[in-house]
């Protein structure tokens, strides 16, 4: 019995050579934004073997494809496999911003900025759902961070004038929006 479980779970899994030229391949699918293809070969990777970034990928397709549930199932999965995974936390907190689930939405934006304190874009979301929650203050530092990270986005200084709008700060809101107008001058 020990030697047919021996051979069925060496017939099933996949070997390590095998696994890393599969990832390649659904790596450059995806990023050539074949996502069926990318999909049905994730898929084929037994559950147990699934790394993170396999997860995540999936949820990312399934997100694409509206199918919000499952891609929640795929990122909590991603999450599992790597509790560091801030894409994962990142992803699954935009869902929850977009399901106006705004506390879950700031707990996993924190743990995305956790997990990479470099991520601008982290901080920037994170400032947005404070900025939802009408927690202006808690806002303002989050998008003083993200500005810090990368002062080259017109939509962080934009955000920020409106949350020093809203603390009725009119200097600082000028002064932000005059950063937004001259950025976006450049862009044109």
């Amino acid at each position: 019995m020990k030697k047919v479980i021996s051979a069925f779970l060496i017939f099933f899994s996949i070997s390590p050579v095998f696994a890393d030229e599969l990832n390649d391949k659904i790596n450059i699918l995806y990023a050539q934004n074949d996502l069926q293809d990318a999909f049905n070969l994730l898929v084929t990777i037994p559950e147990e073997e699934r790394t993170a970034t396999n997860w995540l990928l999936m949820g990312n397709i399934l997100q694409d494809e509206k199918k919000i549930d499952d891609a929640i199932f795929m990122y909590n999965s991603a999450i599992s496999a790597d509790e560091k995974s801030f894409k994962a936390h990142y992803n699954l907190a935009n869902i929850y911003f977009e399901q106006n689930e705004n506390e879950k939405a700031i707990a996993e934006y924190k743990k995305a900025v956790k997990y990479n304190p470099n991520f601008a874009y982290g901080f920037y979301n994170l400032g947005c759902a404070y900025l939802k929650a009408g927690k202006y203050k808690a806002a303002k530092w989050e998008f003083l961070r993200a500005i810090d990270l990368n002062n080259q986005i017109a939509d962080f200084h934009y955000n920020l004038a409106y949350t020093y709008k809203q603390l009725k700060n009119e200097k600082q809101a000028k002064v932000y929006l005059g950063y937004y107008n001259k950025i976006i001058e450049r862009e044109q």
